[in-house]
């Protein structure tokens, strides 16, 4: 593991190790969901015969334009790196009868500045327009950003008022 995240080319300050790959299709979506945030560079385990399709899930789910390497055979004979971005790897290895270990490194996701009070009031009103109640609205969007709801709540009642 460490190897493949040396010779990945993606930062080492900050990575996290999440084992094999889920095998169950809902293990691996929940997963996936969660990684879609990270910000941290992320190694995986992989069998060989499920990279390719692993790394097209990935690119579609991640972003195929996120940075990747697929890592085989490290410290053999046989030792393979390639480098890119999710949806390059995907390609690549589409046709191939992958053989032996595999460590799959992704880049992390990138760091999203933090909404403004404002765009959260706006996310509140548009929810609101579309038929949703404020109060669940803004309870709603309170959780998904880690701020109070009664805040985004007296604030687009306001804003709904002027």
């Amino acid at each position: 593991m460490p190897t493949a995240l040396a010779l990945s080319g993606l930062p080492t300050d900050r990575f996290t190790f999440a084992g094999f790959m889920p095998r169950k299709g809902a293990d691996r979506r929940r997963l996936l969901r969660r990684l879609a945030d990270e910000e941290w560079t992320t190694v995986l385990f992989e069998s060989p015969h499920r990279t390719a399709a692993t790394l097209a899930e990935c690119a579609e789910q991640l972003g195929g334009g996120r940075g990747a390497a697929m890592c085989r055979e490290l410290t053999k004979k046989h030792e393979e790196v390639l480098r890119g971005s999710l949806a390059e790897l995907a390609e690549q290895t589409a046709s191939r009868q992958l053989r032996g270990e595999v460590v799959l490194v992704i880049g992390g996701a990138e760091e999203r500045a933090a909404p403004s009070h404002e765009d959260l009031v706006a996310a509140v009103l548009r929810r609101a327009e579309a038929g949703e109640k404020v109060k669940a609205a803004a309870k709603e969007v309170a959780a998904e950003h880690g701020t109070t709801s009664r805040e985004l709540y007296d604030a687009a009642v306001a804003a709904r008022k002027s």
